[in-house]
């Protein structure tokens, strides 16, 4: 319904995929409060000196947020100066603004204590026939950008008067008598090359619910997107739009045309619950393998992933076990290689030096344990005289067990020379 004095507020979100318009891509606006003081002296000023004024508006929200500016600055002067607004659209929306009052903002829902702010007393519905009425006056017509209709026929009666006066509430596209007649275009062509000669006060105070620039940016820096997808605007001004925004966040920003397909790479996040107990069990486990307060690095979990009324959750293997009325098996890796004729003693002691974090214990088979990797020496090569070394680890440490594998196969003389 009619906007209120604040702007939208949207959380700190952080999609993917931001898609704005951009219809004032290059436009810094003045505060709301100042546009409506402006406005209101404009058209004071102007009937004021006899002169008429005609609003070109869209029927919808701008029509009514302007209609009760006008209603109460007449009320609290006291002018007795015509105001109307086209039949048609615009009175059958007023209807419905009555009805629904308890939509529109605070401000509004206020007022109807004592009255209805859409059951307008200075405001009449205007017919064709008052064009052509001496004295001064106020005339809301649609549309909004003079291409057509009421407002388009009342501008060619009026525009030859320099008393009078045209306020541009909004955007006018390229190509339409508004872009022309803000542009400063003082003689105007019409289809059946009818030539108006502009006289009339051309004023434009945006009264547009499209954000500006400034407005763009404050949406994107709070919304933190991965890109930006802008719609709705100016190729050139959208352009100018694109690199501000590229250049203050680093983050992609797409600038279709209308019908265009874009593809744009995103990375999905998947959240995954997960009780504490494993958590800080897992953080706390020993070892050089993983630091948590670092964010190059990761960390393995191990758990049992439940999928249960579209919400992911690892949980502990033992309560899953428990749940589910079963019982637990253990799943080792076993593996042999080679190494240099080493005596259990020796490897023992270069172990406790390379796993400083980890209970290294020599067993009196001579096997060594850590943690539930076993290594023990199986046999010795006839050909080489290399010992056969078995490495064996269950699931759960297979990060340690290939870690103690790979070194035993490839860095034997650096694990020797500790």
């Amino acid at each position: 319904m009619v906007a209120g004095r604040k702007a939208a507020w949207i959380d700190k979100c952080r999609p993917d995929i931001l898609i704005t318009e951009s219809t004032y891509a290059t436009t810094i606006r003045d505060s709301k409060r100042c546009r409506e003081r402006d406005f209101l002296q404009k058209v004071h000023e102007c009937v004021e000196k006899g002169g008429k004024v005609l609003i070109p508006v869209f029927a919808l929200g701008r029509a009514q947020e302007l209609c009760i500016l006008l209603e109460t600055f007449w009320e609290r002067m006291n002018l007795k100066i015509p105001i109307y607004f086209s039949l048609g659209l615009t009175e059958k929306a007023n209807h419905y603004y009555k009805l629904f009052i308890t939509w529109t903002n605070q401000k509004i829902r206020e007022t109807f204590v004592k009255r209805n702010m859409f059951d307008f007393q200075h405001i009449k519905p205007f017919d064709r026939n008052y064009i052509n009425n001496p004295g001064a006056m106020v005339v809301f017509a649609t549309p909004g950008m003079l291409h057509a209709g009421l407002s388009l026929q009342i501008f060619k009666h009026w525009a030859s008067n320099e008393k009078n006066m045209v306020i541009m509430p909004g955007y006018c596209v390229a190509g339409t008598v508004g872009s022309k007649v803000l542009a400063g275009q003082k003689r105007i062509e019409m289809e059946n090359r009818q030539v108006v000669d502009v006289k009339l006060s051309v004023q434009y105070m945006s009264f547009s619910a499209h954000a500006d620039a400034k407005g763009i940016m404050q949406l994107i820096r709070q919304c933190e997107p991965k890109n930006v997808v802008l719609v709705h605007g100016e190729a050139t001004k959208m352009e100018f739009l694109k690199q501000k925004i590229t250049q203050e966040f680093d983050i992609g920003c797409f600038m279709p045309a209308n019908g265009q397909s874009i593809a744009v790479a995103t990375k999905p996040t998947i959240s995954v619950d997960m009780p504490l107990s494993l958590l800080k069990r897992t953080m706390n486990q020993p070892g050089d393998l993983m630091d948590l307060r670092s964010e190059k690095r990761s960390k393995t979990f191990h758990g049992v992933l439940v999928i249960s009324e579209d919400k992911l959750k690892v949980e502990e293997p033992s309560k899953i076990l428990n749940d589910l009325d079963l019982k637990e098996h253990e799943i080792r890796f076993t593996s042999t290689v080679s190494v240099p004729p080493v005596t259990m003693e020796t490897l023992h002691s270069k172990l406790e030096k390379l796993l400083p974090d980890h209970s290294v214990l020599l067993s009196p088979d001579g096997s060594i344990l850590i943690g539930s990797v076993l290594l023990k020496c199986s046999a010795e090569d006839e050909d080489d005289e290399d010992l056969k070394m078995l490495v064996s680890w269950s699931y759960q440490e297979e990060e340690l067990g290939s870690t103690l594998f790979h070194t035993l196969k490839n860095d034997f003389e650096y694990l020797m020379q500790l």
